[in-house]
This record gives structure tokens, sequence and C-alpha cells, in this order.
């Protein structure tokens, strides 16, 4: 039994969902951990066999209904197997949600498409950052103008994961101008199909230069009179901005679930090393001092993963969580951090090294305070849910 399953408050799970949860272990340990171990440290990305197998299991479509190839399941079950792939490779466990096709994509593009995204064989991409628009979602600077039926777009996109080796990228373009006090106005969403492998004709890709998050490769995209069709434009026109609220709060939970795969290595890795690390004649287990190390970090993994799930149960009732998904998101992002900091602690200068593992954690833990809106968006989120937006009359220096 994993020390995991010994702190973790389990008792709700069904016996179907402990199963998946068991399976999408024992993947991780065997088939994703070896690679992430061989591959991270060379910036390597993985194998096409490895989403391949994830495919024949069902990864990428454990939410797709069962008439469309999926497992028919929920985002309970997302999230638990999220957390397992992530335990051994955050870059895996992310990958899984390439599988999902946009909400606003039309219902017959959908029914058709959706057997093969269930199979992992059709991967999408997602672009709405800009250089100037990151927290700043509204202030997209990339434009989409009308030419006969066709759109084209012109602009530079950043952070776009995958962008290379996705089937589809979702693309945020303004094809209107703002309104006064409503910037997100005019902001509209492309279907953008591609050949694998390579961008279309008026798309080019600059890799992003990243410390962390191997496995993949994430872009920043050029766009230079990419031509789409009419049929491309998702949701209606200058309605993009709700559309990429659509699955906001199903992704923020998959990011806290990410985040406690994360802190779970690095508290396992660092049992076993405490065991084995010999300092003034005995085990440094011994030591109080990272005896309560330990015991905290276990305790706010907990503490996280639980939050995590009621999350998911939220999304799963089909009750409305935004406000509970940001926290969700805040508490493990926050908590991933500190427990994978810790965790190198614990391993002294040997943490430092590429020869332990706890230092990936690290590195992608960092990460996860920063997409899907930073900390301190999700921190503007949960205050003004709770306290009423700022009011502008009222801010600023009082006399």
């Amino acid at each position: 039994m994993s020390v995991i399953d010994e702190i973790s408050l389990t008792g709700e799970l069904t016996e179907e969902q402990k199963a998946i949860q068991q399976l999408a272990r024992t993947f991780a340990q065997k088939e994703v951990l070896p690679l992430a171990n061989e591959l991270d440290p060379l910036g390597e990305e993985f194998p096409e066999a490895l989403l391949a197998k994830m495919g024949e299991m069902g990864f990428f479509g454990i939410m797709t209904p069962t008439e469309y190839g999926g497992l028919g399941l929920g985002a309970l079950e997302y999230v638990l197997v999220t957390e397992e792939l992530s335990r051994a490779w955050m870059s895996v466990g992310s990958v899984i949600r390439t599988g999902t096709l946009p909400p606003s994509l039309p219902e017959e593009r959908r029914a058709e498409l959706l057997p093969r995204a269930a199979r992992g064989e059709y991967r999408g991409a997602f672009s709405l950052s800009e250089p100037q628009a990151g927290s700043d979602v509204a202030n997209i600077g990339t434009r989409a103008r009308r030419d006969g039926s066709d759109w084209v777009l012109n602009g530079a996109k950043m952070w776009c994961t995958w962008a290379d080796k996705a089937d589809f990228i979702v693309l945020y373009a303004r094809t209107g101008p703002p309104e006064s006090g409503k910037r997100h106005r005019g902001i509209s969403a492309f279907f953008v199909e591609k050949e694998r492998g390579r961008f279309p004709k008026g798309m080019n890709g600059t890799p992003v230069r990243k410390i962390g998050y191997h496995g993949w490769k994430t872009w920043e995209l050029g766009l230079d009179d990419l031509r789409l069709p009419g049929d491309a434009l998702l949701g209606g026109e200058g309605k993009g901005f709700y559309a990429g609220l659509e699955s906001l709060e199903l992704a923020r939970v998959h990011t806290a679930a990410r985040a406690v795969g994360l802190a779970r290595g690095a508290l396992e890795d660092s049992i076993a090393y405490v065991h084995q690390r010999v300092q003034f004649d005995q085990p440094i287990a011994n030591f109080q001092a990272i005896r309560f190390k330990i015991a905290q970090m276990a305790a706010d993994i907990e503490t996280a993963r639980q939050l995590a799930h009621s999350v998911a149960r939220l999304l799963d009732a089909g009750r409305p969580c935004a406000l509970q998904a940001s926290m969700a998101k805040l508490v493990a992002s926050e908590m991933a951090e500190r427990v994978t900091s810790e965790g190198i602690q614990i391993h002294g200068g040997a943490g430092y090294t590429t020869d332990f593992q706890v230092e990936r954690y690290w590195r992608d833990a960092r990460l996860t305070k920063i997409f899907e809106g930073t900390s301190e968006i999700q921190l503007r989120i949960i205050s003004d849910r709770i306290l009423g937006r700022p009011d502008p009359v009222r801010a600023g220096p009082q006399t």
C-alpha cells in the first residue's frame, strides 16, 4: 500500500473509482515514471508510443460519453487519473486534456470528431495568451478580418503548448473593437484545423525556452495572413471570451490535481530518502526536524486533494463552482511549490541535482502558480466574489 493511501480520505470513492485510480497509478509507475526520469533531464519529448497506450486505456476520453467511444465517467475520475499521471510526470498528466473538444464546436462536428479524440487520435492545443495579453486577457491584439467568406488573421500568440503536434488549435483573436468598460467584447474564438507536425500556411512557431514542463514543446506563434474558412468561427462573432469560460472550472480543478500529483512525488521520494540517508550514525528519519517536515507536507497535500475532490463532485452534480474551483487551484498550486521545495531541502545538496527527481517536481510545481490564471488572479476572483468588485469611485488614496 502506498503511503498516500494511508493518509488519504478515500472512503467516499466508489469501488469503480478506486479501480481507475489504481489502474492509472500502475500505468504511471510502470510506463510514465521511467520515461520521465530518462527524458525530462534532457528536455526531450515523450514518445508517440506512450500516447498510443494512453489512448488504448481510455485516458483521453475519460469524460467522453460511451456512445462516442469514451469511458463516460465524471470530473472526479478525471481528477483521480490526472493526479496519478502527474505524480510521475506533470506533462503526461496534462496531455490527457488535449483530447477535449471545445464545447462551442457545432454538434455535428463534435459527433464526428469525438470518437477519434477519445482514442487520442485527434488532439488539440489552446492559444489565448499573447506577449501583451497574459493575465490581462482582454488586451488581445491579434486581429481577424473578413475577406469574402473567409477570415484572415494577423498577430502574435504566446504559450501555446503542443501547437506543432496538435491536430487543431483553439485560437482567440479580436474581430471587433472593445467597448468602454467591457474590453472583452469583440474577442472571437477560431477552430484552426491543421496537419499534425506542421504549421499551416500563414502560421510560424518559435519554441519557448522553458525551465520545466518538458516532454512537449510550448510555442510562440506568429500569424501572417493566416486564412481560415468562415465556419472556423466558434460560438458566434465576439463571443470568444465567453467560450473561453465554458470549461474553466474543469481546467482549474485539473491544475489542482496536477499540483497534488507533483507534491505527492516530492513527499513519496522524500519518505524513501530519509530512511536511506544516514547522518550522525542514524537515518535522518529519526530527526524531529525532518519528521515534522514530512508530517506537514502530508497534511498540506491531503487538504488540497480533498478540496479538489469536492470541486470535482460539484462539477459532476452540475452545480456552479467557479469560486470553489479558483480556491482549489490557488490552494493546490501554492501548496505544491511549498511541498516540493521542502522535498529539495530534505534531500539537501542531492536535491539540487538531476540525480533525484524531486527537482523536476519543484520546477513543474512552480508553473502551476502561473498557468490557468496566476495565484494573484485567483485571489482577485475569490475576493471579488466575497467582497464585490472595488468601487472605482472610492478606489485610490483617501484624504
